[in-house]
């Protein structure tokens, strides 16, 4: 698995942060592994909470017949995040930023392949599988090391590593909320962006599952009823929290919190959900980006949260920057959050 991960190292830092005279940035602050021979060995003797990796790949995007453009995520993210401040606010000694995921032998199959072509995208999923090995190995060895994740996306297919590498760190089922506009719970028909719960709820890595603001318009009547047959998982709509106001936003926070911080549990911010940010199923009706930092912190600060996984985002030339903004106050808002923590409310 090590080499498919590309450490971030001295030179990429140097090549990225933007030093001011009486600044101190978050870049000159962070922690970096020298070497990869045995990551959980490093991360558990080092003084930090948080490990940042970046999957800079869309194959599962690809594979879900959805519009490419989430493997430019984590360079845009990465621009922006080193260069904001240092301050008693950011704690970035608390942060080891640990790299990426090659994800280049992935993206070029990718470029050969046709999603009008049945046999193309049967090949991308079986890609898919192959990525949910590289990500389910990186995050057990961190969750194992006991550090938090964060997460940066890629497609949604990466829910399962997401979720795979943290039951099996802790050897027990995970809980999750999924701040979505879908479900991503659709049937094991190969993997994709669109399956990632519904193959970690088989397999037996998921157990509480909350989905935070499925659109109405955009889960089909026979993905409701799945929904409604099983127990362990609940949802609310954003219909009915934003446009028909039957719900209030943080009332049905506590409820998806108490749903699943009886467990650890992961959080999952699919950018589909934000209004207007450029990604795979952009959105002109959606949560704001300020509820969205709001929901990031509510479930940041308690102790059982385990990882943030943010997806989905497509940036294009002219919204890098703007995303790789978003991105980061995502990332500072939970640990600002988390480094305060409670325990579960």
């Amino acid at each position: 698995m090590d080499d498919k991960l590309i450490l971030f190292n001295n030179a990429s830092l140097k090549k990225l942060l933007k030093k001011r005279p009486a600044e101190s940035k978050f870049g000159e602050r962070i922690k970096m592994l020298s070497n990869i021979s045995n990551i959980y060995e490093e991360l558990k003797v080092l003084d930090v909470d948080y490990v940042i990796i970046g999957l800079p790949e869309d194959v599962g995007v690809f594979a879900n017949y959805g519009k490419p453009g989430t493997s430019a995520t984590w360079e845009a993210t990465i621009k922006v995040l080193l260069n904001i401040q240092d301050n008693a606010f950011t704690h970035p000694d608390k942060v080891l930023i640990l790299g990426h995921l090659n994800c280049e032998s992935f993206l070029k199959k990718l470029t050969k392949l046709d999603q009008s072509v049945p046999k193309d995208v049967a090949k991308a999923r079986k890609l898919v599988s192959k990525i949910d090995t590289e990500v389910s190995n990186l995050v057990y060895q961190i969750i194992k090391a006991g550090k938090k994740p964060i997460i940066i996306g890629g497609g949604h297919n990466n829910a399962y590593g997401n979720l795979k590498g943290s039951s099996l760190a802790l050897d027990s089922r995970m809980n999750v909320v999924n701040f979505d506009a879908h479900s991503d719970f659709r049937k094991e028909e190969g993997r994709h962006s669109g399956n990632g719960f519904s193959y970690a709820f088989s397999e037996g890595f998921l157990r509480k599952y909350f989905i935070f603001g499925l659109h109405e318009n955009y889960t089909s009547l026979n993905i409701f009823k799945t929904l409604d047959s099983i127990k362990t998982i609940a949802y609310n709509t954003f219909e009915s929290i934003v446009v028909r106001k039957e719900l209030k936003f943080k009332k049905e926070m506590s409820q998806a919190l108490n749903f699943v911080s009886d467990h650890p549990f992961g959080i999952e911010i699919d950018c589909d959900a934000i209004q207007n940010i450029p990604s795979s199923a952009m959105t002109p009706s959606g949560f704001s980006v300020n509820e969205t930092r709001q929901f990031v912190s509510f479930f940041g600060k308690d102790s059982n949260a385990t990882y943030l996984h943010i997806c989905e985002a497509a940036p294009t030339p002219e919204t890098e920057a703007q995303i790789g903004k978003l991105i980061t106050y995502l990332i500072t808002d939970f640990i600002r959050a988390n480094a305060n923590r409670n325990n579960s409310i």
